[in-house]
């Protein structure tokens, strides 16, 4: 066991230490356009409905990033929930067992799979941190990325 993880961390470090050397010079971000109002049609112009300023104004190049970052909050907080009430569900086969072996090692086993998946969908963030600090050189630059288009 002690030599696993021994051979893990020392892959890691070796990866890390690789992608550091191939960090590219951060490059001067271009200020982006401005938006071209939407073509008229047949249909006429359509104005898009209010409260869409807030997420970008309709341009997809910032709407789209916002709406994947709200989409990705949505789901670490689902993952949340559920690792919550996994723990309450398992804590309560837990003091349910009434001294059944079987019972008290399923509910450790389920209290133990949710802690591990929250740690998962935590150290997906700060693997996602260092690769971007590492590769871009701004630890947002995978979490929040920068979408640039025509």
């Amino acid at each position: 066991m002690k030599k696993t993880l021994l051979f893990f961390f020392s892959l890691l470090w070796l990866i890390l230490s690789v992608l550091s050397f191939f960090r590219p010079a951060l490059a001067y971000e271009e200020p982006l356009p401005p938006a071209q109002p939407p073509p008229t049609s047949f249909f006429g112009q359509v104005a898009p409905p209010q409260g869409v300023e807030k997420y970008g104004g309709g341009d997809f190049r910032t709407g789209l990033v916002q709406f994947t970052n709200v989409l990705l909050k949505l789901l670490i907080g689902v993952a949340g929930l559920f690792a919550f009430f996994n723990i309450i569900i398992a804590g309560y086969t837990f003091m349910s067992a009434g001294g059944d072996a079987k019972k008290v090692e399923q509910a450790w086993a389920r209290i133990w799979q949710s802690l591990l998946g929250l740690l998962f969908v935590a150290g997906s963030f700060v693997l996602a941190a260092i690769f971007g600090w590492l590769i871009f050189g701004d630890a947002r630059a995978i979490l929040v990325p920068t979408i640039y288009g025509p």
